[in-house]
């Protein structure tokens, strides 16, 4: 990826700006190009795509664009090396994206009133989520796990086989442990029990897990194609009152500390990933503080979508967010605005996750009759076993996989070998269940299912 061009001062091309008597056009370009909605140009896309006629050069536009922008930012706590704070300011298109947001993940019970989230099928859609979200985060730090591979380890409880497979358990362990965590404010120490959780057993040295950087650690943000440094975060020196200055940003509430919810989410994950307050790990760390902040304040959608399976789609973009903001005078409104739009991606693919998931089920349960008595669980099971005539389930998998008790995976799996649809063996102390070889003719199902 190639790093982005610098702007040019802005607040140096104003004297010209005035001594051309262009006062009247400069506003006005930066006004009208503050109202759009379609975009928020970097520098780098600005010099391409904007016009070549008319009284302003380039560069007069860019100054008129820059300065209409930072008479609308607003500061947070965090501060570049130099000293300098990171602003935002909310355009037109975050407000349409909050508001959409804010339709479908809020509420407090936990069930969507129009049905998107069905009570019965929750556990089930919770952990399908929390699954993705540990497998497309390991992937966009490198991790090569093939879906199928990931399900298998989670769904078996298997034994990671290298360091690859055990980021994805850890990450779903996380994704598990950050729901339990909601309710606790913000520390330092908080944040390395997250840390620990996300990297055991991943690093090269196990004694980094858990801790921030310190001196002697050399923390560079390098890209892999070229070698480039794109990042160097602050210093070890600094990471304590960093630390302590995010979590008072995460924890404050109330009319005197006031910020969209979401936002300060998203602000939470860019600090974190500005600060790499680790010598690995950071991304999968900040992406789960920003579950965690979601959650917090209510957002319970947040379990049930994965931002990471929207990212990796388009990484470059992600990345380019960070440098898009490092670049022009620590504008968060970049990256903000691609997270917000990576959220309403997100809840999108959810939903039309669920609806296919309940479109099956509903063919499933047609093509059974009424009478069959199939629950949801055990009819994910056969549609499965339709597919993978030579899969193997087990009541700790099962209870995995649907977020449910050991009674009641138990209860799924004996019904279908009651009814001669599974095998059952016992395989060291447990029961393994296959499915048996007719099973296509015992369900009247040619393999439409």
């Amino acid at each position: 990826m190639r790093y982005p061009n610098i702007a040019p001062d802005w607040t140096k091309i104003l004297p010209e700006v005035t001594k051309a008597g262009l006062g009247v056009e400069f506003f006005k370009f930066g006004q009208e190009e503050g109202l759009r909605t379609d975009r928020y140009l970097h520098w780098d896309e600005f010099r391409h795509r904007a016009s070549k006629t008319g009284p302003l050069a380039i560069e007069q536009r860019w100054a008129a664009i820059r300065m209409a922008r930072s008479l609308r930012a607003q500061p947070i706590a965090l501060i570049d090396t130099s000293g300098k704070p990171f602003t935002f300011s909310l355009t037109q298109r975050a407000f349409e994206l909050l508001h959409e947001i804010d339709l479908h993940c809020g509420g407090g019970i936990g069930v969507a009133q129009d049905g998107v989230i069905q009570a019965d099928t929750r556990d089930n859609y919770y952990i399908t989520s929390i699954f993705e979200e540990a497998l497309t985060s390991s992937q966009l730090e490198g991790a090569v796990v093939t879906r199928s591979e990931a399900r298998e380890i989670i769904r078996k409880q298997r034994q990671p086989a290298n360091s690859h497979e055990r980021m994805v358990v850890n990450n779903y362990r996380t994704m598990r442990l950050v729901s339990d965590l909601k309710e606790q404010e913000l520390t330092p120490e908080l944040i390395l029990s997250i840390h620990r959780e996300i990297t055991a057993g991943t690093l090269d040295h196990p004694g980094d897990e858990g801790r921030f950087r310190d001196l002697g650690d050399d923390v560079r943000v390098v890209d892999d194609e070229s070698g480039e440094t794109f990042h160097t975060p602050p210093p070890a020196s600094q990471l304590a009152g960093r630390m302590d200055a995010l979590c008072t940003f995460a924890n404050q509430q109330g009319m005197n500390g006031f910020l969209h919810p979401v936002i300060r989410s998203i602000l939470i994950h860019f600090w974190v990933a500005y600060d790499h307050p680790f010598v690995d790990g950071n991304g999968r760390t900040a992406r789960a503080l920003f579950y965690w902040s979601m959650l917090r304040h209510g957002f319970w959608l947040a379990e049930f979508f994965s931002i990471s399976h929207e990212i990796l789609k388009a990484p470059k973009k992600y990345y380019r967010a960070f440098l898009y903001t490092e670049t022009d005078d620590n504008d968060l409104n970049y990256f903000l605005l691609h997270q917000l739009e990576v959220i309403k991606s997100s809840i999108s693919a959810l939903k039309e996750y669920i609806l296919r998931k309940q479109t099956e089920l509903d063919g499933m349960r047609k093509h059974l009759g009424p009478g069959a008595g199939f629950n949801h669980r055990q009819l994910a099971i056969l549609k499965h076993a339709m597919k993978f005539p030579y899969a193997s389930y087990t009541v700790a998998g099962h209870q995995e996989s649907h977020g449910t008790s050991y009674q009641t995976a138990n209860n799924d799996l004996a019904q279908l070998h009651q009814r001669g649809l599974l095998h059952r063996k016992k395989v060291s102390k447990a029961f393994v269940f296959n499915p048996v070889p007719d099973l296509a003719k015992r369900l009247g199902n040619p393999g439409e299912c």
